[in-house]
């Protein structure tokens, strides 16, 4: 800490009881009184390097006084400050700190004690001390929170804005390239090149400084003071992730109630708001507002972790409409960085229905796809086949698809949760957001599970919230079983499957053809190759041992295939005949002749197969060459 030591004389001063004597030898012949202090001293040397002392002790003082009373009780610093005074104006040695230089220079001009009393007087020396101070981070640190005590007069003399500028400066700066010491992590590696600063060995190269090397000492600052510090830092062209870094530091050292978050995440919930004071409760209210206001603005600066802890903090601090308001379309605007675990936000409204609040999750929903609209996001964008166009553009509405359907599945047993509400949650995610519709299908049958008093109209209602078409296999494997979900769903899971299953046995045909085919060109162009029958092409042969694994392979999975849709029909006529045979079933739904010319397709793909898969049991070589003999045939 940086020192100036004034005066030469010994110590005259010492206290008795609550009064300050002077044992200079004379009788004191003035009592001056600063609050409940005493001070016995002499008017010669207060009178020569004071102004106001000067005018007060020629007012108020008669010379045929024995003793005049002064009264101080508005001076900046109190006691300890004139005391302070009283050793400057004597001559007596004393030291001047970054603890004690704000006091005293407020005194000083207080007291008006410039050059006109005397050269050298409190005022310029405090001056030059300041100046001094200011060059260094950690006595301006300490000089700005004893600023606190004599804000007003400190405020009219500059030294908060002073103090301010400087820190801000160093803050801002790259502090490897000057003297100053800092007190965050710094790392001295090489050992080469050696200096001294203030007769400290230090290192001359380089030295590795975090960026969040300053966070620590400003978290010390009270509210208005750290306020403007940030301002001023954010003027200055502080990156605004560091900026959002020292205001999370600042939020979990003065928000108890934020650092208990972690509970939560321990499947813990929050103390009650009783164990605040309510005095505290105030004051951490208006903290809390005072960082939301401070945030940057920009887009994934903060993480999305902390600004759902401060909205929790907020729920329980019960703060201002504006700044949960603030935060909700602050965490809607980066809401593909949450967790699932983040949105379980507990419900503590005053008419408390849910367990969790879904209502401040459907806002944040809100505000996300209100952004992606407007095209501040990532925008989706489909072509006209349905398919999105650019993977990087559907990322985060994918993702907050997942996220949202995960949501759903862990809120959906609680059975107070309404089916709108439930409703209006998942329909704001569009269709094309969601590649697979396991997620929202998990969440339906957890929620029908949970609510199976709903009847058959509002099961068909919730239903139509996932698309059949993209479930998977194993999705689509539960559905044909689930017996929660209402029969027309479960027939279209069964009917979109078997076409599923349809296609699949076509394309995979129709490649045991190509297969086929290249199998008959090998084999003649192995046929004209020559006398000794050599392949034209060196890797003839591999070609041909490999066509004939493929083939194998193909024949294979067409018989599996097969089995699957006789066994994917056999479950359909079993379901049809429990509630009451064919002709209810088509006759209910309209689908008869649909289902007829479909099962014919199904027996004239499914005889074709057969047919194909007995025909290309031999190797490709004897077809080839059986086919070479039919056309020598039909030649002649």
């Amino acid at each position: 800490m940086a020192s100036l030591k004034l005066g030469s004389k010994s110590e005259v001063f010492h206290l008795d009881g609550d009064s300050w004597f002077c044992s200079s030898g004379l009788a004191s012949d003035v009592i001056v009184e600063v609050g409940n202090t005493f001070f016995h001293l002499h008017k010669f040397p207060l009178l020569s390097r004071s102004g106001v002392l000067e005018q007060i002790i020629g007012e108020f003082c008669r010379e045929d006084d024995r003793k005049c009373v002064v009264q101080l009780h508005d001076i900046p610093g109190g006691a300890k400050a004139f005391l302070l005074v009283a050793k400057f104006c004597y001559g007596v040695k004393m030291e001047l700190t970054a603890l004690n230089i704000v006091q005293l220079r407020c005194a000083a001009e207080y007291l008006r004690m410039n050059e006109d009393y005397g050269n050298g007087n409190l005022i310029m020396q405090s001056e030059n001390f300041l100046n001094e101070v200011f060059g260094n981070w950690t006595d301006s640190i300490k000089v700005l929170e004893t600023c606190e005590e004599t804000l007003s007069y400190a405020e009219e003399l500059h030294i908060v804005s002073r103090c301010i500028n400087s820190l801000a400066m160093k803050a801002c700066a790259d502090p490897s390239l000057f003297s100053w010491p800092v007190s965050g992590p710094q790392s001295m590696q090489s050992s080469e090149g050696t200096e001294f600063w203030n007769g400290i060995h230090v290192s001359s190269k380089s030295r590795k400084v975090r960026e969040d090397w300053w966070f620590e000492d400003v978290s010390f600052l009270r509210l208005p003071l750290y306020k403007r510090l940030i301002l001023e830092v954010g003027s200055r062209g502080m990156k605004p992730e560091i900026i959002a870094g020292s205001l999370i530091h600042y939020a979990r050292r003065h928000l108890p109630l934020l650092g208990r978050q972690a509970n939560i995440d321990d499947g813990m919930f929050y103390a009650p708001v009783s164990n605040v004071s309510a005095s505290s409760e105030v004051d951490q209210r208006r903290l809390l507002e005072e960082i939301v206001e401070l945030l940057p603005h920009q887009k994934l600066v903060k993480p999305t972790k902390f600004l759902i802890r401060l909205l929790r903090t907020s729920m329980i601090l019960h703060a201002s409409f504006s700044c949960r308001e603030n935060l909700e379309k602050r965490i809607g605007a980066q809401l593909e960085q949450a967790a699932l675990e983040d949105l379980l936000i507990p419900n503590m409204g005053y008419s408390v229905e849910t367990l969790y609040d879904i209502d401040c999750i459907q806002r944040i929903l809100d505000h996300f796809m209100l952004l992606d609209r407007n095209g501040n996001d990532c925008i989706s964008t489909r072509v006209e086949d349905g398919q999105l166009m650019g993977s990087n553009a559907v990322t985060p509405l994918t993702m907050v698809a997942n996220l949202i359907d995960g949501y759903l599945a862990e809120v959906a047993p609680d059975v107070n949760l309404k089916l709108p509400k439930f409703q209006s949650l998942a329909a704001a995610i569009p269709d094309f957001a969601r590649p697979l519709d396991d997620g929202i299908y998990r969440a339906i049958d957890i929620y029908l599970k949970a609510h199976h008093w709903l009847t058959d109209t509002e099961r068909e209602q919730i239903c139509r919230l996932m698309n059949c078409q993209k479930l998977s296999l194993e999705a689509s494997t539960h559905a044909a079983q689930n017996e929660r979900l209402p029969l027309r769903v479960i027939v279209q899971v069964l009917f979109f499957e078997q076409l599923r299953l349809r296609t699949s046995v076509a394309s995979w045909l129709f490649v045991s053809d190509n297969i086929e085919n290249s199998h008959n060109i090998s084999g003649n162009l192995a046929v004209f190759g020559g006398a000794n029958n050599v392949a034209p092409y060196p890797d003839a042969c591999t070609t041909e041992n490999r066509a004939i694994v493929i083939n194998n392979n193909m024949k294979d999975r067409v018989s599996e295939l097969e089995k699957e849709c006789m066994s994917m029909k056999e479950e359909l006529d079993k379901l049809v005949k429990t509630k009451g045979g064919w002709n209810m079933f088509l006759k209910k739904f309209g689908l008869r002749i649909k289902f007829k010319n479909s099962e014919q397709k199904a027996s004239k793909l499914l005889v074709n197969s057969k047919s194909d898969r007995e025909m290309s049991s031999t190797s490709p070589l004897m077809n080839s060459k059986e086919h070479h003999d039919r056309s020598g045939e039909s030649g002649n």
